[in-house]
């Protein structure tokens, strides 16, 4: 066996600061030492050993000075050290003082105290070498009648590990297994008993579990537990045993122990396909989210629920269940809600909605009355948008849900009162048996909204959706009462003026001019602005906002005013009202673009909300009918647009995960042979603990089962040339997980390498293979490079060491397509602090060309919806996202543009902006889409 074959089972932590000491120094130690002395002194042997170090001087000291010594420490030790200390001759024969040591643990074995003759038993399982277990075989049988159950337990280890590796040492151990379970009554050796069962007979196993099926509910859960993956692993060999230990199954779904509830409902779904099974299965595990105090444990059921309801004929059991999934909502935890929900809104159905809703509205009024978690605003917004989804796919439900929702419009978190407004204007447009209940409500609301992003959205809906003369008179009156007495500049002043103190009280500060609407000068006073709390809050909430020098709101309320008045211009047939309610919507606009030029808010209006307020009063001025048709046709017409496009985009994603259920075979489909089945085929015919131990251990072969197509030929980086004295080659895989290296090469970038590979002797024309891991922690480009170095028996040539080429590690393996909503990717776009701005030299002169080029080379998918893209105007802007395999996000906005007058021909040119949350990420990024911007020609 090479080293590199040599299996190591003991792995000890220690810092390598201090020297390590000479071997006379432990030899003196371990010979004439105290135990204290002898103790520390067997630790560092231990390390020194596991470092590399041979140590064959001290083997004889410690079997004569260390080995008889009955401290329990020392033992503990001793079983450590020998299992790795190497027990063979170069030549592979058994060294022979192992012959004392195998005399010393036959003495162990017999020992009164239970602990060591139960360690040595551990130990034993260890050992590979048969002619060191072959004498102490009788002492180990032995174990097996030992009054203490942790000595039985072990014993039978032992005896499974030995039969498994050396069945001619204890032939008979299948009978004399199933002889000691038939009379044992501990749990924790009937389980170890079983399980040997199990592996080494399983007919034996079989015959056990049969003579005592009735009475599997009163074992100990690690026995049942034992019991269900027999029963699994005999139902998948056997399908026709399947209907003998059904009911088994059943009755374990009632454990007491959840382990055994949760792989009994597991195992239940894969032996039956049924409805009372499913159903019975899935109310276990909805029964376990909710008893279970742990977070990960809920999730991690929660998964199973959701992979149950994929199954095409197990989502209609489920969709009965709804109600019960729902209760889980009890949980704080905002990751368990927000997969409930979503599982909640998969299964809903026009059965189900009606009660769904009502939960659901309940959960939303719970949030608004009661802040018993930290994440109860995210919550309400996860809530909303769930209640949203279900409105739109069931429109019946929209009059139930929309007064309720729109409480929360003069909600403080304005994510969820964002929420609330998008699932308003939504319901606006498509509903229209809905416009008049929604813009009621909206009026009496209006008055309690606190932010000026919803206010500007809820002035929107007012000013497009207001059709009557009752609710535009409405929309002006809500309009006057949030703006307070106008003209503005002119009541701000009285106000001011109005709250000086005393002389004696006024500080001898600078004073300020403002000025007023007539165009005069008035004095303001320091003290006057140094107490603006009282003020502040007495103003109306418009009113506040512009004082905030927030005129972007001002603009939405003079394009609002305008539509609602050339409506009321169209509707209104009396001259004299219609020029006395277009001067009141002047004078508006007039006193807030007076204010905007005044110094009384804390910034002054932009020249883009001049421009907007201005051209909004020429429209009303001449109130023209192509005016009319832009401002109260052509917005309404461009939010149809896009919300078609979504509902065609959700349409079609629900279309694509329906064609995924539905298994459809075709007559013409050709027959899948088990040999030359990829192994993603095979996943429903594999051993489930199988699969779990294997995604356990991290060996999942993610990219090969997603694609089986992908050869690893494809990624072979040839490291030397063809004339070079050793020709070598290398691939790079990527796995999900931490793992250690075992070849020794020099890296750059966040990559990590830790051991040294075995040295290889190659015959001439001989090849070998060695596999290197490489931790790697983070999205990063990186470089691995070395070299090779050989000596030649007998050859004059000094060229002993050939240099490899680099082999850089694309970060394209890490990144994968991902989707995530505009306010998300605008949340995440202010958030990440790493910006990397990469300028567009490319050959490629079609937009859309290097838009799909630049997709195709980063993994990088396009949120932009395609219609948006579609035409031509000389101008692109479009936003893409991914996240790497670490669960890293990574942000990119494309603005590029083609220039016209440089001729048909001109490449494209622009700039493409990166964010993201780290450095390497934006920097690796940035490097990829520079080194692939230019098309091949090949």
């Amino acid at each position: 066996m090479t080293a590199a074959e040599n299996v190591c089972y003991t792995l000890i932590n220690v810092s390598s600061e201090s020297e390590p000491p000479s071997e006379v120094s432990l030899k003196a130690d371990l010979e004439k030492g105290e135990i204290k002395a002898k103790t520390e002194a067997l630790k560092k042997v231990i390390i020194m050993i596991l470092n590399g170090e041979k140590l064959p001087g001290l083997l004889m000291t410690i079997i004569r000075f260390v080995l008889p010594l009955q401290d329990h420490t020392i033992k503990k030790l001793l079983l450590v050290f020998w299992e790795i200390v190497p027990k063979t001759t170069p030549d592979g024969k058994l060294l022979q003082e192992m012959i004392l040591v195998c005399d010393a643990y036959r003495k162990d074995l017999q020992h009164p105290n239970e602990f060591i003759r139960g360690s040595t038993l551990r130990f034993l399982c260890k050992l590979k070498e048969s002619e060191l277990l072959e004498p102490l075989m009788p002492a180990i049988r032995a174990c097996l009648e030992h009054r203490h159950s942790y000595v039985r337990r072990n014993a039978v280890l032992a005896i499974y590990t030995i039969y498994r590796n050396f069945e001619h040492l204890i032939p008979d151990a299948p009978e004399l297994i199933h002889d000691f379970l038939v009379n044992e009554k501990d749990a924790s050796c009937k389980r170890n008993a079983f399980m040997m069962l199990i592996h080494a007979d399983q007919d034996r196993a079989l015959d056990y579990l049969s003579t005592c099926i009735d009475q599997v509910h009163t074992f100990g859960d690690i026995l049942q537990l034992v019991i269900v993956e027999l029963i699994y692993k005999v139902c998948h060999a056997n399908p026709s045993e399947r209907a003998r230990f059904i009911r088994c199954i059943y009755n374990l779904l009632q454990s007491s122990s959840p382990a055994v509830k949760y792989e009994a409902a597991g195992t239940l779904v894969t032996l039956s396909s049924a409805p009372t099974a499913v159903k019975a299965a899935a109310q276990c595990y909805i029964d376990l989210i909710i008893k279970e105090s742990d977070n990960n444990v809920k999730l991690i059921v929660l998964d199973r629920l959701i992979e149950l309801k994929e199954h095409p004929t197990h989502e209609r059991v489920l969709q009965d269940l709804v109600m019960d999934i729902l209760r889980v909502l009890s949980t704080p935890d905002l990751e368990v809600r927000k997969k409930t929900l979503q599982l909640a809104l998969d299964l809903v159905s026009s059965r189900n909605v009606e009660e769904l809703v009502i939960v659901l509205k309940k959960e939303v009024i719970k949030t608004n009355n009661v802040s018993e978690h930290e994440d109860t605003d995210k919550y309400r917004q996860l809530l909303v948008r769930t209640l949203h989804s279900c409105s739109v796919r069931f429109p019946d439900m929209a009059a139930n849900v929309i007064p309720v929702l729109m409480e929360f419009l003069s909600d403080t978190n304005e994510a969820a009162a964002a929420d609330v407004l998008e699932f308003v204007r939504e319901a606006i447009q498509r509903f229209e048996n809905l416009r008049p209940l929604i813009t009621e409500k909206m009026l009496e609301v209006f008055h309690a909204i606190k932010t000026v992003k919803i206010y500007r959205g809820a002035l929107w809906i007012l000013g497009e959706y207001c059709s009557t003369k009752d609710d535009i008179q409405s929309v002006m009156t809500e309009v006057r009462r949030s703006l307070g007495e106008i003209p503005i500049v002119e009541n701000e002043i009285k106000k001011e003026t109005g709250e000086v103190k005393p002389d004696d009280e006024v500080s001898a500060a600078p004073a300020q001019k403002l000025v007023t609407e007539m165009g005069t000068y008035v004095t303001q006073s320091a003290l006057s602005s140094s107490r603006p709390s009282k003020k502040e809050e007495d103003r109306p909430p418009l009113r506040g906002f512009l004082m905030d020098g927030d005129f972007y709101v001002a603009a939405s309320l003079a394009t609002t005013l305008t539509k609602v008045a050339l409506r009321y211009v169209a509707i209104v047939q009396d001259k004299k009202k219609q020029n006395s309610f277009v001067a009141e919507a002047m004078l508006i606009m007039v006193t807030v673009l007076h204010l905007g030029k005044s110094s009384l808010p804390k910034k002054p209006i932009t020249d883009d909300d001049v421009d907007r307020i201005s051209l909004c009063l020429k429209v009303l001025s001449e109130c023209s009918p192509l005016m009319n048709d832009i401002f109260n046709k052509e917005c309404r017409r461009s939010l149809s647009h896009m919300l078609t496009v979504r509902l065609e985009e959700e349409k079609l994603s629900q279309k694509k995960e329906s064609e995924k259920r539905n298994v459809t075979v075709q007559a013409d489909d050709p027959i899948s042979f088990m040999q030359l089945t990829a192994k993603s085929e095979m996943a429903s015919k594999e051993d489930q603990f199988q699969l779990s131990l294997l995604a356990a251990m991290g060996n999942t072969q993610r990219k090969e089962a997603a694609d089986p197509l992908a050869s690893k030929l494809n990624k072979v980086t040839q490291l030397t040339g063809f004339s070079d004295p050793v020709y070598a080659e290398a691939y790079v895989h990527v796995n999900q997980y931490d793992i250690n290296c075992t070849l020794e090469l020099a890296t750059l970038g966040d990559l990590k390498l830790v051991e040294k590979p075995s040295p290889l002797t190659l015959a001439p024309h001989d090849f070998a293979n060695i596999k290197a891991n490489v931790k790697v922690a983070s999205t990063e480009n990186g470089i691995i490079f070395g070299n090779i170095v050989y000596d030649v028996s007998g050859a004059a040539s000094d060229r002993n060491c050939v240099v490899l080429s680099d082999i850089h590690i694309d970060i394209m393996d890490y990144i994968q397509p991902a989707s995530c909503t505009d306010a998300e990717f605008r949340q995440m776009w202010a958030e990440f602090e790493w910006e990397n701005k990469v300028t567009v030299n490319t050959n490629i002169t079609d937009l859309n060309e290097y838009l799909q080029h630049i997709l195709k080379s980063t993994n990088m998918k396009c949120l932009t919806p395609e219609k948006a893209l579609s035409g031509f105007c000389g101008f692109m802007a479009a936003n893409l996202y991914a996240r790497s395999i670490f669960g890293e996000d990574a942000l990119a906005n494309v603005s590029i543009e083609k220039p016209i007058h440089l001729g048909p021909d001109a490449p494209v040119n622009g700039h493409i902006r990166i964010r993201a949350k780290s450095q390497g990420m934006a920097l690796s990024l940035g490097d990829k889409i520079n080194l692939s911007q230019k098309k091949s020609n090949v």
